[in-house]
């Protein structure tokens, strides 16, 4: 029946349908040109809604906002200053106290990646008067939690008094700032109490001193003694926590939630509910004796210089790593707190090992984990820190309670030695000294990546140059194709996750009206120097460079199409008509999306999961379920539809195909006779770019270069074969002709000697 569907769909449509069609898509593409142009004009006007920096934050806060909006009593506010870009907060001639956002002073980048924006307040005495969210852009939240339920967690820090907070963590003991159960509440929490400290210190707010640089310290590399596991814990080497159910039970006791009470851990009041174990494995004698020489090996050559590795270890009932970095990629049931810093760790920065190494360790730790100390995160050797772990209670079906233990951990000082600073390094683009800008130390980190992406660019550039040359070896042309195919899928794709979004378009033309900056695109070199093929291709050969050869998500669905067609899954092609009717989806699906992104990115970020470039290719299906559901189910028209997401609902495809139309040279050949009456490329297109009278649409075409193997095909092009039955029939004929004379001048000699 499919197939009988398909027979059905390739005849071509009557021409008078045809022309009545183009001029349809014609005047379609004219209003969207038109459309698209209002947007952007309107887009000037829309440059204060996007996203800013928390200066800029800071300076409309103060203009849209009487003061005594901003702080109770409060009748003027002098303009920010100094280094935390805090305002001075005054009634008459007394100043109350200081104004500032959390993002001014301390890393505040949640899950979205931008900063989380709380204007805090604090009086002269250190106690925090204002506390206020911004601006944020966490989808997490915007979708999962309404900000009404954010402003009470936030109002608990009202009347908080940040000098005794400070000495409490001063002394190393527990402070619990978490409020809600999502790794963004723990972001916004956390760095409202430490970017509090941080100001109250600077400016000396309730007797708070500035914290004194610490001790110029550095690990001896020199000691590398191996030490068995109970000789490390008695020398601090490896710090221990140690928590029963009765200790657990009795915390939540203490912390007065009476719904958490009514939940205790059931069973014997001694048994283990965590052994915890943590120790700084960058210093070698405990690298050694922990990881083994081989793994240590390993972790000091993806160590950077002055880069720390924190080892954790634990076993009992409770995980201290928990599933939810499964899903956000961050841990959130612990953080690495070094005074007024706090690090948290993602999946990136993680490796999971299968055993310590020390003799005599214990053999039923269930967890053994290695960590990285994330760059622009720095972790003092000769400073104590602590791992703060997180165990939560649920009291509800939504709801859940929270306490906190600390983990406190010293390198002993037997491993540490005073040295003096090293000579500056000498620096070269390759390799970048410390003040380097950090997309220089990123280009440097990834150079090897963009050669050969610069290799693959220039081999495409080859290929399309050399094209008419190429094609008319058919067998070569597919073979090299589908070898471009499983490199941009494989290499470009999973290994080096350089697939390009709508939301880079979005994000650049965000940046163009709201202040642009060369090195926020700098960030990621192998999109940067993708975007720029992909520009230069526009000019030359339309979207088809990119769409066609370099999308990893368009070549997944191009060879699992070639594994269907292998094994016979029948093809469908749909009628002409209904098919170009069908391209304007992905034109509607761009521009609903960029009219969002001038009036809020992040929204338009979370309607750009459209694309389902992030769950195939970046994440590789690793997602919640919803969104694995989702790829699968564009996946599978794939397989009877070749390149069906491409055709019809992609809105990268779609922003590309608008400035492809000014491509400057038409490097496809086509015969008069394309169309009428030849059918042949109409019908063997993968996407149905071609018109049935002939015409290459350029907005949809994927530069397979099929076509141009047709062009030069004389077993199936009706020019070319015609060409060639002309050029045998002059060649028999010559051949007739030459024989004719050869037996006439033989004739002659025979005569000759007769």
């Amino acid at each position: 029946m499919v197939q009988d569907s398909a027979a059905l769909f390739t005849h071509p449509a009557p021409a008078g349908a045809v022309i009545g069609v183009s001029v349809a898509m014609k005047s379609t593409l004219s209003i969207l040109r038109v459309v698209f142009a209002v947007i952007a004009i309107q887009a000037t006007f829309c440059g204060s809604a996007l996203a800013r920096d928390s200066t800029t934050v800071m300076s409309e806060v103060l203009d849209s906002h009487s003061p005594a909006e901003l702080y109770p009593g409060a009748d003027r506010i002098e303009p920010p200053e100094g280094d935390f870009h805090a305002a001075r907060v005054y009634r008459g001639e007394e100043q109350l106290g200081l104004l500032f956002l959390n993002s001014s002073v301390v890393n505040s980048v949640g899950y979205s990646g931008k900063p989380i924006h709380v204007l805090v307040g604090l009086d002269n005495d250190g106690v925090i008067r204002t506390a206020r969210l911004i601006e944020h852009s966490e989808p997490i939240v915007l979708i999962g939690i309404p900000e009404s339920r954010i402003t009470p967690l936030i109002d608990k820090f009202l009347g908080t008094d940040l000098t005794e907070v400070a000495r409490t963590v001063n002394t190393e003991q527990p402070f619990d700032a978490i409020s809600g159960a999502t790794v963004t509440i723990r972001v916004i929490d956390d760095s409202i109490v430490r970017s509090g400290i941080k100001v109250a210190r600077h400016y000396g707010l309730g007797g708070l001193e500035s914290r004194q640089a610490g001790p110029k310290a550095t690990i001896d590399a020199d000691k590398m003694a191996v030490k068995s596991w109970p000789t490390l814990l008695a020398e601090g080497s490896l710090g221990q926590l140690t928590i029963t159910l009765e200790k657990v039970n009795q915390a939540f006791i203490d912390s007065g939630d009476e719904e958490a009470m009514k939940h205790p851990e059931e069973g014997p009041p001694d048994d283990l509910f965590i052994d915890m174990y943590a120790a700084q494995v960058s210093v070698p004698s405990i690298g050694l004796s922990l990881l083994g020489e081989a793994e240590y090996r390993n972790l000091q050559n993806a160590l950077k210089p002055g880069q720390q590795a924190i080892l954790l270890a634990g076993r009992g009932l409770y995980s201290f790593k928990g599933s939810g970095y499964v899903r956000g990629g961050i841990f959130d049931r612990f953080e690495i707190v070094q005074g007024d810093d706090a690090i948290r760790l993602t999946d990136l920065d993680h490796k999971r090992l299968r055993q310590v190494y020390a003799a005599d360790a214990p053999e039923d730790l269930r967890e053994v984990d290695l960590f990285m100390i994330p760059e622009g995160a720095t972790l003092n050797p000769a400073r104590p820190w602590h791992v703060q772990l997180l165990v939560s209670r649920e009291t509800g079906p939504r709801d859940k309670s929270f306490v906190t233990f600390n983990l406190d951990y010293q390198i002993p000082e037997a491993y540490l030695k005073i040295e003096a600073p090293p000579p500056a390094p000498e620096t070269s683009f390759f390799n970048p000294g410390p003040d380097a800008p950090l997309w220089q130390k990123l280009w440097a980190e990834k150079s090897t990546e963009t050669f050969v992406l610069l290799a693959a660019l220039l081999l495409l550039s080859g290929i399309f140059f050399f094209q008419n040359s190429i094609v008319r070896n058919s067998r070569l042309t597919k073979r090299l194709r589908v070898a471009y195919l499983l490199f941009t899928l494989f290499v470009l794709g999973f290994y080096a996750n350089a697939q390009l979004s709508v939301v880079n378009i979005l994000t650049v033309f965000s940046a163009l009206i709201s202040g642009f900056s060369w090195e926020y695109f700098l960030m990621e070199p192998l999109i940067f120097v993708l975007w720029g093929g992909v520009f230069a291709g526009l000019l030359f050969w339309g979207r088809g460079a990119y769409c066609g050869w370099l999308c990893p998500y368009g070549a997944m669905q191009e060879l699992l199409n070639g594994l269907a067609k292998w094994v016979k899954v029948p093809q469908i092609t749909l009628p002409w008509g209904l098919h170009e009717r069908l391209w304007s989806l992905k034109y509607l699906i761009f521009l609903v999306l960029f009219g969002v992104s001038l009036h809020s990115l992040s929204m338009a970020e979370r309607l750009a999961e459209i694309e389902p470039f992030k769950t195939t290719i970046i994440l590789k299906f690793v997602r919640d379920w919803p969104y694995v559901v989702f790829a699968v189910a564009l996946l599978i028209p794939c397989l009877f539809i070749e390149r069906f997401y491409c055709r019809y609902l992609c809105p990268l495809g779609a922003a590309l195909a608008i400035p492809a139309r000014m491509r400057m040279f038409a490097w496809l050949k086509r015969y008069r006779q394309c169309g009428n009456p030849c059918q042949v490329c109409y019908k063997e297109c993968m996407v149905q770019a071609i018109h049935p009278e002939g015409d290459i649409n350029v907005n949809e075409c994927l530069y397979c270069l099929h076509c141009q193997e047709r062009y030069y095909d004389d077993q199936v092009c009706p020019v070319c074969v015609k060409q060639r039955e002309r050029d045998e029939r002059r060649s028999m004929i010559a051949s007739d002709k030459t024989e004719a004379q050869g037996r006439a001048i033989l004739e002659e000699l025979r005569s000759k000697k007769t």
